[in-house]
């Protein structure tokens, strides 16, 4: 007998159906601007040894971006999706998917008492990654002026990044520290022998700053021998709070090398100790957050708990970086095809004779097709500044379309600079054609999907 499908049916199917060929379309879109992006590369590379032209260096910091920042995590986001476990195997993983630090420490107690024990022993409060706090990261680095509540590079558990981090700064230099992140445990969830504990952590030492081996971005490296930090965070907070109590998990993992999320070397005896905080007394209320230890992986444990649609809409409905630095972008694109346009307005006569061959020219009739481009492109200009404003109100259909913009941009603009000459003009082409594809990498991620989908 057939099972009727009821309405509600019929339009999960749609949404479903819906979903799949967005994320195969913006699969493509990726795939477009990946290839694009490594195609620029080499371009600027090839054109940079034959010229010499040092005015291809800065293009060439453009190009390196583009790659280290949005192809190569998004390529590995894409391949460690395939291969990489997607559930609780005692390891972290990076934004793009790839496995980072163990966790070598876990804690039994609340939020309050764990923030206590940690502050008692001078650990500081890693400030959360906004852009602001980004940049004075940056700038303190490069300067070597102290932060001491330098934000933490985010690592995933349970498909969801730490709750919060602690850090302690050596002889105020930014580039080496102490720090350990924390994730709240989902209730009821047990560790692999059926341990109970409150919090999971991934604890490392950043003995200096320096290229990914996996994607060349900027990044802190890390000690080797994360076993040193592990006993280092735990000495550090017995020493300041009598009432803790440690105990340990012999062997559970296999002491192991292998690498972290930025290629660095790391070793482990496989223990996990635990911290008992519970005994801890609070003199004052510290201010926290609720933490509901939500599941975004395939961990099979209360997948859907109380309020986890409302959770998962509050998480979605706020824009992300992705969309606001790609409308920013797409903004000052279309921008420059304004500008673009109006230096052709000045040489329009010349150069329709040029491609006319004639030493003559109408001038009525280049006045009319110069009119009738700059129309076009102040429509199209218009258009695309209304697509952006649907986009930032969560319109998929408008992501869809910015994002066949760009592409046909990218097109064009690479049969201008492949047909001619490289020179200053070209560069500013070259130059329009990266911007192009970081708006495809943005617009096309996970996050501005998931953003678009749950307005």
């Amino acid at each position: 007998m057939s099972s009727i499908k009821t309405p509600k049916k019929i339009a999960a199917i749609g949404s479903q159906s819906s979903k799949t060929i967005t994320i195969l379309l913006d699969q493509s879109f990726f795939i477009f601007a990946g290839l694009a992006s490594f195609w620029l590369a080499w371009l600027v590379f090839r054109e940079g040894l034959a010229t010499g032209g040092w005015w291809l260096v800065g293009l060439f910091f453009v190009v390196w971006a583009i790659v280290s920042y949005l192809a190569l995590p998004r390529l590995h986001r894409i391949l460690s999706n395939m291969y990489v476990p997607n559930y609780f195997i005692g390891r972290t993983r990076t934004a793009d998917g790839i496995l980072s630090d163990p966790i070598n420490l876990s804690v039994r107690g609340s939020e309050e008492k764990l923030h206590k024990a940690m502050t008692a022993a001078g650990w500081v409060l890693a400030d959360d990654i906004t852009p602001r706090s980004a940049w004075k990261m940056v700038l303190t680095v490069l300067s070597g002026r102290s932060y001491p509540n330098a934000p933490v590079s985010p690592a995933f558990l349970f498909g969801r990044r730490q709750d919060f981090a602690y850090q302690q700064e050596v002889d105020g230099n930014p580039r080496r520290r102490h720090h350990v992140r924390f994730w709240r445990c989902p209730d009821g969830w047990l560790l692999p022998g059926g341990h109970r504990v409150d919090w999971l952590a991934a604890g490392s030492y950043d003995k200096s700053v320096g290229l990914s081996l996996f994607t060349f971005q900027l990044t802190h490296k890390i000690d080797e021998d994360i076993d040193i930090e592990r006993d280092y965070i735990i000495e550090s907070v017995k020493k300041s709070e009598k009432y803790i109590r440690v105990a340990v998990l012999k062997d559970f993992s296999t002491g192991y090398h292998s690498r972290n999320g930025s290629g660095d070397l790391i070793r482990t005896d496989g223990d996990l100790p635990i911290l008992e905080v519970g005994r801890i007394r609070i003199d004052k209320p510290i201010a926290t957050l609720k933490r509901f230890g939500i599941i975004m992986d395939g961990t099979i444990h209360d997948r859907c708990p109380r309020n986890h649609e409302t959770l998962l809409e509050e998480l979605w409905s706020r824009r992300p970086p992705q969309i606001l630095i790609g409308s920013v972008l797409m903004i000052l694109a279309s921008l420059f095809a304004v500008g673009q346009t109006l230096v052709d307005i000045s040489s329009w006569p010349e150069i329709l004779a040029v491609v006319m061959n004639i030493e003559q020219i109408d001038i009525n009739l280049a006045n009319t097709a110069l009119s009738i481009m700059a129309v076009l492109n102040i429509l199209l200009v218009i258009v695309e500044f209304i697509l952006v404003g649907l986009l930032l109100r969560g319109s998929n259909r408008a992501r869809i379309s910015l994002l066949t913009v760009a592409m046909i941009a990218i097109i064009t603009e690479s049969v201008s600079v492949t047909t001619g000459r490289i020179n200053a003009s070209a560069v500013l082409l070259l130059t329009s054609i990266g911007v192009h594809i970081m708006i495809m990498m943005l617009f096309s991620s996970d996050a501005a999907r998931y953003f678009t989908e749950r307005r």
